[in-house]
């Protein structure tokens, strides 16, 4: 019998679609910064990149960091759109996906990000029809919050701030190190494949065939 009442999502990977390797090319070819292979990886960033999602330094100490590298006339505006690249967007189905199981769930997110990306991505999902500021019962950002997955005490957090047993929750997250450390800090969670079908995953996590109907 399905006991779940909140559902929480990742960002990147499961609601936005991303494509890390156009946001390298960007970095390259708009400003010729040749570092970014070492701050940018799909899953978990490194570096300087890394620390910004973290909180540990703002966005202008980021983008600072990429112009002392880059060419002669490089600016900040040219640093957010190249990492914009990395956003995709938002496959229709999944807003509509979102919506319906709003109607039974509470919808949160998890996420590891950064100051730039989230306000792009913001616009994404208002375009999907669901809103990151109002449709969102509460997103939990890794910058904001000062901690990145797989932190156990990330989870444990959201957990305390969510306010219902953890075995009541379901987190959903495309990095397999994330899932174990979700599962690790009590928190039930499942690995989503990027590319496939969101709502039959759903479905069977949550014993609620309705939702891939």
């Amino acid at each position: 019998m399905n006991m779940k009442k909140a559902i929480i999502f990742d960002m990147g990977g499961v609601l936005v679609d991303l494509d890390v390797e156009a946001a390298k090319q960007a970095f390259k070819d708009s400003l010729d910064y040749n570092e970014i292979d070492n701050i940018i990886d799909a899953c978990h960033q490194k570096g300087f990149f890394s620390d910004m999602e973290e909180g540990k330094i703002t966005a202008d100490e980021f983008r600072a960091r990429v112009l002392a590298g880059s060419k002669e006339g490089a600016s900040p505006d040219d640093v957010d759109k190249a990492l914009h690249h990395i956003l995709v967007g938002i496959e229709p189905y999944k807003g509509a996906l979102l919506r319906k199981l709003s109607e039974k769930y509470d919808i949160y997110m998890l996420s590891n990000n950064n100051p730039i990306c989230v306000p792009k991505a913001a616009e994404m999902f208002e375009e999907a029809g669901f809103s990151m500021e109002r449709d969102f019962r509460k997103c939990f950002i890794s910058y904001q919050m000062k901690t990145l997955k797989p932190s156990a005490e990330f989870y444990k957090t959201v957990v305390r701030e969510i306010g219902i047993p953890a075995e009541m929750m379901l987190f959903i997250d495309d990095s397999q190190s994330n899932v174990d450390g979700a599962i690790a800090a009590g928190l039930p969670a499942a690995y989503y494949e990027p590319g496939t079908d969101l709502a039959r995953l759903l479905a069977d996590e949550l014993d609620d065939p309705s939702i891939a109907e």
